[in-house]
């Protein structure tokens, strides 16, 4: 058997019948105008940040979020049952998501919100003042050693 690089396959002249035999060809035809089903993401699979200085980054990460890193240098989250991942794309002149030399921002759920931003000013990281209650839960943001702004998400009760 031949297979071609649009996937046909043939065995021409191998499989030439014999004489009072037939040959049953089976061809796949695609309608006109058909195209194959467009790719899809299914979701985040992780999220990497770039650091002038990777240690104290990750340290930092660690000691005010409670990410315990691994010995690979990053933390796999389990997913949480009927959770979700949010992905958006925001205009560069977006306040949202902090300077504008800020490409983008992460967003880490937390069990309560007023804790974790107690937390980080008792520690003397720079946290906003704003809090923004939502019907999507509680919204806080703070800053890391390197000025990347992230977002504090509470989901509602019961999520």
């Amino acid at each position: 058997m031949l297979s071609t690089p649009t996937g046909a396959v043939g065995c021409f002249p191998e499989c030439v019948p014999e004489p009072g035999h037939a040959l049953l060809l089976l061809v796949k035809v695609a309608s006109v105008g058909q195209t194959a089903p467009m790719e899809r993401v299914t979701g985040i699979g992780g999220i990497f940040l770039r650091a002038r200085d990777g240690a104290a980054l990750r340290a930092w990460y660690a000691e005010h979020l409670g990410v315990d890193m691994g010995e690979w240098g990053g933390k796999q989250f389990a997913w949480t049952a009927g959770g979700s991942t949010t992905w958006a794309v925001f205009d560069a002149d977006a306040e949202h998501l902090g300077e504008p030399t800020q490409s983008f921002m992460v967003n880490y759920r937390v069990r309560d919100l007023d804790a974790m931003l107690a937390q980080l000013r008792t520690a003397g990281v720079k946290v906003s003042d704003e809090v923004s209650d939502t019907d999507y839960g509680r919204f806080g943001w703070a800053h890391d050693i390197e000025g990347n702004k992230f977002e504090l998400w509470q989901p509602p009760a019961g999520e």
